[in-house]
């Protein structure tokens, strides 16, 4: 049986609002999960009433100071999306037993983080209950799924698969954005993705961007000393990322003569074997984490990122915290990190990354400026600033509950 929360109104400038998070990833080893455990983490530091519901091994309940975790086991029939992200589509089991939880837990908010299991059933029960929700969006589905639909049918001309892969991102672009008006307010990582989501859904649409570690990724962890330069890569090694540009980069590099360089490719994925196969200076030391990771981004002396799916880019930032400028392409989120000619380039082909690669490479009073600037620019940026804008989206959606629409 399903009971109105409205008797639980409160004034949320005089009470902590209490809010049910649903993280599509959270466990997962990718941007997504990290910033979702984080969020946790500033709520329970900040004693805030936080209830985070996401898929595990095990189903279980717990408390954790002022936080409280139901995890949920996914079927067996469940599907791989990416890596250890997967989607259950027999996960609706489970509502009458996250009800109960809501029920016990009284939420002011519903924070749903995407189109996937979890927080599809977090968007239903806050219609349900009618509970204000707040959307965040942090995964580029569409252009992730185009990517993965391209690799399927590369056997088809090229002309044919362009139409096929544009046709399915626009679908599965317009889905998404009809799934976030469900929500009051809507969050996403840059603007280009706030005013679609601001013209598709009228709802009210703000900026949520992402922090840095600026101790855990650190210049101050460098250990190399020598004069190789080191191009490096964090990240899945899968086709959406477009890693099979690093090899073609390289082949590039060899043809214009540079030979003292080396690639430092982290990650595992599908793409290993290529990369492997394909480069003649790559060191791949797999999945790193802890301080293996703060010493490798410290080690390296350019990042370069080909992905064109990442809606944000949190690797951009950790290379500028570590004090590595940064090329990234002209499509997606991270070139809205990069400043140009001060914390990297901005490429929008493979020629361009050649060129910018190898203006850094000879050019060692330029490339030691741009990693002071990146230095720089990660240290201004504060997690507890971002999470407290997410805490402000919070309360906007619940002053907005009775509205039916709130155009930005």
């Amino acid at each position: 049986m399903f009971l109105p929360f409205n008797a639980f109104l409160k004034d949320s400038t005089e009470n902590q609002l209490r809010v049910a998070f649903f993280p599509d990833s959270y466990l997962e080893v990718n941007g997504a999960a990290m910033t979702s455990q984080r969020l946790v983490a500033f709520a329970k530091r900040k004693n805030f009433p936080y209830l985070c519901i996401h898929a595990a091994k095990k189903s279980e309940t717990w408390q954790d100071g002022s936080v409280t975790y139901m995890t949920l086991k996914r079927s067996p029939f469940s599907f791989s999306l990416d890596e250890e992200l997967a989607y259950d589509p027999f996960f609706q089991r489970y509502a009458g037993r996250i009800n109960k939880q809501l029920l016990e837990f009284q939420p002011d908010v519903i924070h749903i983080t995407g189109l996937n299991d979890v927080s599809i059933v977090g968007a239903y029960l806050g219609w349900k209950h009618q509970i204000p929700i707040l959307g965040s969006w942090h995964t580029n589905l569409h252009e992730f799924a185009a990517h993965r639909l391209a690799k399927m049918l590369r056997f088809l001309p090229s002309s044919i698969v362009s139409g096929i892969t544009g046709f399915a991102e626009k679908r599965i672009l317009d889905g998404a954005v009809f799934y976030y008006k469900m929500p009051k307010v809507v969050l996403a990582p840059n603007q280009e993705l706030i005013d679609i989501l601001a013209s598709g859904t009228h709802r009210r649409s703000q900026i949520m961007s992402r922090g840095v570690d600026t101790e855990k990724f650190s210049p101050a962890h460098r250990t190399l000393d020598d004069d190789v330069f080191r191009i490096g890569f964090v990240g899945r090694l899968r086709a959406e990322k477009s890693v099979r540009l690093l090899a073609d980069l390289e082949r590039e590099l060899i043809a214009r003569g540079k030979s003292n360089f080396k690639f430092l490719i982290i990650g595992e994925g599908s793409e290993r074997k290529f990369l492997e196969e394909n480069m003649q200076h790559a060191e791949l030391p797999g999945f790193l984490d802890g301080d293996e990771l703060s010493r490798a981004y410290a080690n390296m002396d350019l990042f370069v990122f080909p992905s064109k799916t990442d809606a944000f880019g949190n690797v951009t930032q950790e290379a500028f915290a570590s004090g590595v400028p940064s090329i990234v392409t002209n499509i997606g989120g991270p070139k809205f990190l990069v400043e140009p000619g001060k914390t990297g380039f901005i490429a929008k082909d493979l020629a361009e990354f050649v060129e910018y690669t190898v203006r850094l490479m000879d050019d060692s009073d330029g490339l030691s400026r741009m990693k002071q600037y990146a230095r720089e620019n990660a240290m201004a940026k504060s997690w507890d600033a971002v999470f407290e804008s997410v805490f402000d989206g919070y309360r906007t959606a619940y002053d907005l509950r009775d509205r039916r629409y709130q155009v930005k």
